[in-house]
């Protein structure tokens, strides 16, 4: 028996329009739509692939963290040829860039309903 990533999943209070994003930021297809459930793939790929669920009790974590607040379980990195030009690509799309960077070669970022990201260029 073999165990492979079938897809990571994001809970958000809107799952259509935190696909939307994705899917423009990431040039994913969608093959999967519902109101409470949405999944999107890389072109060319069956896994794994990225899903919303629906969460209407979201609470979006803190940055950086700070004891007795809601901490990040799990971020999205996400490897960029151009780090200042894809930051510039993805803020257009909706993402804000956070105050605080811990690394000079990577951007953290959150998407429309608060979930961090980070952008990296290769070797970094």
């Amino acid at each position: 028996m073999t165990t492979t990533l079938g897809s990571f999943v994001l809970g958000t209070p809107d799952p259509p329009a935190l696909a939307d994003f994705y899917r423009a930021l990431l040039g994913w297809q969608e093959v999967d739509r519902e109101p409470a459930w949405v999944r999107l793939r890389a072109p060319g790929q069956e896994r794994p692939g990225l899903s919303f669920q629906l969460e209407t009790g979201h609470t979006a974590p803190v940055w950086p963290q700070r004891p007795g607040t809601q901490q990040m379980q799990a971020h999205l990195d996400l490897q960029v040829d151009d780090l200042e030009a894809e930051t510039e690509r993805a803020r257009a799309l909706g993402a804000t860039l956070e105050e605080y960077q811990p690394q000079k070669d990577v951007r953290v970022l959150r998407d429309p309903h608060g979930h961090l990201f980070c952008l990296f260029v290769p070797g970094a």
